[in-house]
């Protein structure tokens, strides 16, 4: 019984979010601002050309141009309607797309975006529930609003996209593994200096796996290409990630986990798979001491489910670019803890874990102050 309210909490919780779905609108090119994004799927091909939710053992590549509209909130991704007026000031739209017959051409236009960028590449893996658009969009909203540079790749693995699909996605995680690697082997060919990982919620498990993966494979020279692995509201065990952790060796650097203990999300999978806590809801890094990570916990700026506070909460985005305690954070020595009530770290503790300060806020009698909301 239990077990059932729990699955029906998690999908009353997203029952009510539309659908992300790829729409095609060249003249949006000359409105909004155009994110390229290339793609690696194991996503099986639709016979109209989409990619749907079924499992692929080959790796299909593509390459999307995305228009991010002008009017919107930073951190809102507005999706057309299916059946009615397009408007490119305020919707996400795809000006051109292409699916690469064979990988030397996917190669070749990798190669020239990573030259005119710096030669730094971000791939992002999507999480729990979610179809093809919606990771794809979601990918150009966090460049954009995000201010990232470098050249953007979207690693699409087979979800449901289903409130009801856990397990498949759990399933299709694990699947996936190889085409992860086999995608981040084909950025370090294009001649990637470096590659920042991103992964939310159940792709950072994925993404964890996979670098097991290449670590058990002796593939040192692809791991120190990783120049940094940031995990977005983790879905991981925290006893795996210890055991990942500890086959890969030494972490890529930085190496952070953005978290809160009150992601709804997380506490739902926590009760659906039996455990106390899942990585990206841990409030005490004492079990992570002996990994070099930074916990973020951004619970501060949470609101409604909390699962994606990294990239839909304005307030957090707009931290990254004005507010040196964030700078601070990463910079911190190892062992820091400045939770509530963190007691002495041990000498040896590497984690840390640093709690950003809520939304700036107009008070009565200070101007932009750091404190909580309602001040």
């Amino acid at each position: 019984m239990r077990r059932a309210l729990t699955i029906l909490s998690l999908v009353l919780l997203m029952a009510c979010a539309p659908r992300g779905q790829i729409t095609l609108e060249p003249s949006a090119a000359s409105v909004g601002q155009v994110q390229r994004i290339f793609v690696g799927t194991t996503r099986a091909q639709m016979p109209d050309g989409s990619f749907g939710s079924g499992r692929s053992e080959n790796l299909s590549l593509a390459r999307f141009d995305i228009s991010v509209p002008p009017n919107r909130g930073l951190g809102e991704i507005n999706w057309p309607p299916r059946h009615g007026r397009r408007d490119a000031q305020t919707q996400f739209l795809t000006v051109d797309e292409r699916v690469y017959p064979a990988e030397a051409g996917f190669r070749a236009d990798l190669k020239r975006q990573l030259d005119l960028t710096g030669g730094d590449a971000v791939i992002f893996v999507h999480g729990f529930n979610n179809n093809f658009a919606e990771g794809l969009y979601r990918l150009a909203q966090l460049s954009h609003d995000l201010k990232l540079s470098g050249t953007f790749v979207h690693y699409a693995w087979p979800s449901a996209a289903d409130p009801l699909g856990y397990e498949f996605d759990r399933d299709s995680a694990m699947f996936a593994r190889d085409g992860l690697e086999r995608l981040i082997r084909e950025v370090e060919r294009a001649g990637a200096k470096r590659i920042l990982l991103v992964a939310h919620s159940m792709g950072a498990e994925l993404t964890m796996e996979t670098l097991q993966q290449i670590a058990i494979r002796g593939g040192k020279r692809t791991l120190d290409h990783i120049g940094g692995v940031i995990l977005i509201s983790p879905d991981i065990d925290v006893d795996v990630f210890r055991s990942q952790a500890h086959a890969i060796g030494h972490l890529p650097q930085p190496f952070v986990i953005f978290g809160s203990n009150r992601d709804r999300y997380l506490r739902l999978s926590a009760a659906v798979t039996g455990t106390p806590d899942r990585l990206g809801s841990v409030s005490d890094v004492t079990s992570l001491a002996d990994l070099d990570v930074t916990v973020l916990d951004v619970g501060n700026f949470s609101a409604g489910a909390g699962h994606f506070v990294f990239g839909d909460s304005a307030a957090l985005i707009g931290l990254f670019d004005s507010l040196p305690e964030f700078e601070a954070a990463l910079n911190a020595p190892r062992g820091f803890q400045n939770t509530q009530d963190p007691g002495p770290a041990a000498p040896d503790q590497k984690a840390k874990r640093v709690v950003l300060p809520g939304p700036t806020v107009e008070c009565k009698d200070t101007l932009w102050r750091l404190v909580p909301l309602g001040c």
